[in-house]
């Protein structure tokens, strides 16, 4: 197909493909001639998986492409994949050095330790939580602390979830995209469900009735 009907498929922008393109985050199109390009499937698939990264998974370009460069390294381990895309999902915020966040980082190693993960309080996914801990004991919620365990337990049966998907993928292109379809797009499911599941809780817990959708006029 040409590039404009590449982008009538996918929906991107023609300007936006040819920058993708640029920026080596999708391939260039095979010539047919000198000013004309071929684009397959292939090309397809990547470009909506960039448009779930940047629209539904919040990521930036430059963090787009290192996902990308991470998925199409064919010597990279699938572990390794994963630690691209999920480091991507951080916060980038500055680490705090008080003692509110030292306590706070404390509090990380001894779960990371109690639990046996097999990953290190340098992660940037524990710096973001230690730093989430760290603002709610500035507000006054340090006791959210004590709950940690119970989203710990939550969060172990949804990344069991998310590799019992990319285990059903037999090709290795397959396995390494769905790691990064599981990981960037798994986190905004289940934040969606993580709002479903508060406002069911909250109306059972506090015997709130749950209004009536408002049908438009």
């Amino acid at each position: 197909m040409r590039i404009g009907e590449l982008s009538r498929k996918t929906g991107v922008p023609v300007p936006t493909i040819k920058y993708y393109v640029r920026e080596g985050l999708l391939p260039p199109g095979e010539l047919t001639s000198p000013n004309q390009a071929a684009y397959g499937e292939a090309h397809e698939r990547r470009l909506q998986l960039i448009r779930a990264l940047l629209e539904v998974g919040g990521m930036k370009v430059a963090e787009i492409a290192d996902v990308l460069a991470a998925i199409d390294d064919p010597e990279r381990p699938v572990h390794k994949v994963l630690g691209t895309a999920a480091d991507r999902l951080g916060s980038g915020g500055i680490e705090h050095d008080d003692a509110g966040s030292a306590a706070a980082r404390a509090v990380v190693a001894d779960l990371i330790s109690r639990r046996g993960w097999r990953t290190h309080e340098s992660n940037p996914a524990a710096t973001d939580l230690s730093e989430v801990l760290a603002a709610l004991d500035r507000l006054g919620h340090g006791a959210f602390a004590e709950v940690l365990d119970d989203y710990a337990d939550a969060a172990e049966q949804v990344a069991r979830a998310d590799l019992r998907y990319v285990d059903q993928r037999v090709a290795v292109e397959d396995m390494v995209e769905a790691v990064v379809v599981g990981t960037v797009l798994g986190e905004a499911v289940f934040s969606a469900l993580r709002r479903l599941a508060h406002v069911s809780a909250s109306a059972k817990l506090y015997g709130t009735d749950v209004p009536q959708e408002q049908k438009p006029s």
